[in-house]
């Protein structure tokens, strides 16, 4: 069963990454790279990488929270 959810969780990871590429809106692809990095994070957690899951949570959050903020002080 759990390599069916890590089959299942590549192929998210997969469409999510060209979801994000092929992205107009900013915003929406940042959202997109969100989810992304939550799929990541399931995956590692699969594979028994608690460790790596936990910083990836955490590079994951101040990515997004930078790209937000570039977003929101480039668009004024």
């Amino acid at each position: 069963m759990p390599g069916i959810i890590l089959d299942v969780l590549l192929l998210t990871m997969i469409l999510l990454s060209i979801a994000v590429v092929e992205e107009e809106n900013l915003v929406s692809a940042v959202v997109k790279y969100a989810f992304l990095s939550l799929a990541f994070v399931l995956v590692l957690s699969l594979l028994k990488a608690p460790d790596v899951a936990l910083s990836a949570i955490v590079v994951g959050a101040v990515v997004i929270g930078v790209f937000l903020f570039t977003i929101r002080e480039v668009e004024k």
